[in-house]
């Protein structure tokens, strides 16, 4: 919490005796007990910044390219080869991130009649070369594609061939004959030449299919080829842009992620059908490098944000971060900006936030250093980038010690002590502030939360010295309520480290350095567990604390920005994640006024031990079970309080209000739906929503629903 709201809410009541022993004697307390709120709209606190409900996105595997980007064909600069009946492997290591495997070209006609021409490709490494044979078809075909009755697709190829070669396009979207529309382009030449196409689907269709295929004599090659529904907005999907801009996220990380410590920024620009394919390794995945920079930036452009960018620390260097910088950033006198303008974008980007690095620490991490030599890196790469741009605000990547991270001698004698590992190797956050203090405005922080476990600190001290971090935790029963608290825990947690770190460097709070959570994300148990009703609660809590710790955590972006969309190949809508934030960013609007929020119940203390995942208090307000933040809007004329139920039992509570006078009508936005297991799909009816209520007395006692995310914004007396 704000340190200010937090003396405030602490002198308003004094619950002193009224603490409970245990948790269940809190919850019985609270059962039965009138909770009474008070809200001091005297008592306030910096105003939120724009970017408290950001966004984060990487290129996993395919995963841009399936929910963001309009393109409907894989691999469609040929960076593998052509597969027969068997799958191709995805590159130099089989797998790639899990259901999300390209679909494969395959050949049509004799498998010898299609080779890679690796002596002249198009892009990248290889083209593929087909040999034909008279009258019978030989060419390529992708299936597995998605298409809509009465649906136009356009797109192009790059072609090359013999003089006697046709080569006709068709989509297939059934298996009877006329199920499908052909294009033909005759007259090749031994010179690559970009042809048009439009087909219209006359059908619907999950598993349409797109042919290339000659006759005739001699060969064709094929350079790159596209296909996108005719409606994309600059190539980007129309139906989740439109959902994206509706949550106002202030601001997108991206490209970011650890694909990004292999990938050069100079293979995602320029014109798109000639930017080669690459591996990333890091995910075991091609990438087609067609979403890069520019697409970037016209991606903060339609959804409404600011981009907030990550250089390559990694495996790259700094100077081509700081080319990066002047390539977005430098005017067309410049030669990285003259650049950006033949690519068709003559007006600076003005990016203004750059990350340097992507989780330097991390084992994971292809390029990884010590602290010892990543601080030299990043004191270089902030030079570099900053004479290219003086104007720009830094983030130094940085990691707080946690137990759960200690190895070997450290974890077996200090995972009980974290003072004791502060001012050492594993104290990454630390290093960068002793080490890089003038080269950074924010320090980051990422953090991944999975339910169900807590870290056993003696388990862990005494485990054997190679054994891996997870062996520390053991499995727990978590009630709803402590299934919601969990990952807004993991906040509290941070927020009490960082005000460690204002202890030990008091230059920290005089500066106003900043705390970015720009990766974040809770698994609930699982990675592939779907959003819910159970989520929605836990992700609104996880909010409340972010917000709470406003004066110094001024950024966040969560993992991933399309995470909050349930998406097909031909639609989408917010899942339960997505309302959470929609209706956080549309209610708690940048510039906020956080205010002292004071209740006559306490949060209950850890129900184990300290350490760990574990802060000294449990995260929340002074209204258990309920959870609340207020704020006035920046025009100071509404009031906006967030209340979350995470129980099974309708909960009431008293609202007195000093400072400010309500009147007038107030509004209520609800989201609950019947159970925690409800949630929002495409193709079926919604079982989550956000209502809207107009509220008439607003000093009654209110109601607050099971298993619900409530809003509500009081009229202000002016």
């Amino acid at each position: 919490m704000n340190k200010q709201l937090a003396l405030a809410a602490a002198a308003a009541f004094c619950v002193g005796s009224a603490a409970v022993a245990s948790t269940a004697q809190q919850a019985e307390s609270a059962s039965v007990k009138p909770l009474t709120v008070t809200i001091d709209a005297r008592q306030t606190a910096k105003p939120t910044s724009r970017y408290e409900f950001g966004m984060f996105i990487e290129h996993i595997g395919p995963l841009v390219y399936r929910s963001l980007w309009s393109e409907m064909l894989d691999d469609r600069k040929f960076y593998l080869p052509i597969a027969t009946e068997q799958p191709a492997a995805q590159g130099p290591r089989q797998g790639g991130f899990p259901g999300m495997q390209l679909r494969k070209w395959r050949s049509i006609g004799p498998a010898d009649a299609v080779t890679m021409d690796k002596g002249q490709p198009f892009v990248g490494s290889q083209s593929p070369r087909i040999t034909l044979d008279g009258a019978t078809p030989r060419g390529i075909r992708q299936s597995g594609l998605s298409v809509m009755k009465g649906k136009q697709y356009v797109g192009h190829i790059w072609l090359k061939g013999t003089p006697g070669a046709t080569v006709k396009e068709a989509l297939i979207w059934g298996p009877e004959a006329g199920d499908r529309e052909t294009v033909s382009f005759a007259r090749l030449t031994s010179i690559y030449a970009k042809y048009p196409f439009r087909f219209t689907a006359r059908a619907d269709s999950s598993d349409a299919a797109f042919e290339i295929a000659g006759t005739g004599a001699g060969n064709f090659h094929v350079g790159t080829v596209s296909l996108m529904p005719a409606d994309n907005i600059d190539g980007f999907r129309p139906d989740t842009i439109a959902l994206l801009r509706q949550l106002h996220s202030g601001m997108w990380r991206l490209p970011g992620g650890n694909f990004l410590s292999d990938w050069s920024w100079y293979n995602g620009v320029g014109p798109r059908d000639k930017r080669p394919p690459t591996y990333d390794y890091a995910w075991n995945a091609m990438q087609p490098n067609d979403v890069g920079m520019d697409e970037f930036m016209t991606l903060c452009r339609l959804i409404g944000v600011e981009p907030y960018i990550t250089v390559n620390a990694g495996f790259g260097d700094a100077h081509s971060a700081a080319e990066e910088v002047e390539y977005m950033n430098g005017p067309v006198s410049a030669r990285l900006g003259a650049e950006r303008a033949r690519n068709g974008h003559p007006e600076p980007y003005r990016v203004k936030y750059w990350d340097i690095g992507n989780e330097p620490y991390g084992v994971w991490q292809l390029g990884r250093t010590d602290l010892k030599y990543y601080v030299l890196k990043h004191n270089e790469f902030a030079a570099a980038m900053r004479k290219a741009d003086p104007s720009i605000v830094l983030l130094a990547s940085g990691n707080m010690p946690e137990p759960m991270d200690l190895t070997g001698e450290m974890r077996a004698n200090d995972v009980d002590n974290m003072k004791a590992v502060e001012g050492t190797p594993e104290d990454w956050t630390g290093g960068e502030i002793e080490h890089c203090w003038g080269n950074f405005s924010g320090i980051t922080q990422h953090w991944y939360a999975r339910s169900g476990q807590r870290f056993d600190i003696e388990k862990a001290k005494h485990l054997p010295l190679d054994a891996p971090t997870d062996a520390g935790y053991d499995k727990v029963e978590q009630t709803p309520l402590e299934f919601a608290r969990y990952p807004a825990n993991i906040v509290h947690l941070y927020a009490q480290t960082w005000n460690r770190y204002e202890q030990r460097f008091p230059e920290l709070a005089k500066n106003h350095i900043f705390l970015s959570v720009d990766e974040y994300a809770y698994f609930g148990g699982s990675f592939n567990r779907a959003p819910d009703l159970k989520m929605a609660l836990a992700y609104a809590m996880t909010l409340n604390e972010m917000l709470r710790h406003a004066d110094f955590l001024r950024m966040s972006a969560h993992t991933m920005g399309v995470s909050t969309l349930d998406y097909t190949p031909t639609a989408a809508v917010f899942n339960t994640t997505g309302l959470v934030y929609k209706l956080y960013g549309n209610s708690f609007v940048p510039g906020s006024i956080p205010v002292a929020l004071a209740g006559n119940s306490p949060q209950p203390k850890p129900q184990y031990s300290v350490g760990g995942d574990r802060p000294e208090t449990n995260s929340g307000s002074p209204t258990y079970p309920l959870d609340m933040f207020a704020a006035l809007t920046p025009d100071r004329k509404y009031l906006t309080l967030a209340v979350i139920n995470a129980t099974d039992s309708e909960r009431s509570f008293e609202l007195n209000v000093a400072g400010v006078r309500l009147a007038g009508q107030s509004t209520l936005w609800r989201i609950m739906g019947k159970d925690l297991q409800a949630a929002d799909k495409v193709g079926q009816a919604p079982q989550v929503a956000i209502t809207k209520t107009a509220m008439n007395d607003p000093t009654s006692r209110m109601s607050v629903a099971p298993i619900s995310v409530d809003i509500y914004r009081f009229a202000v007396e002016q």
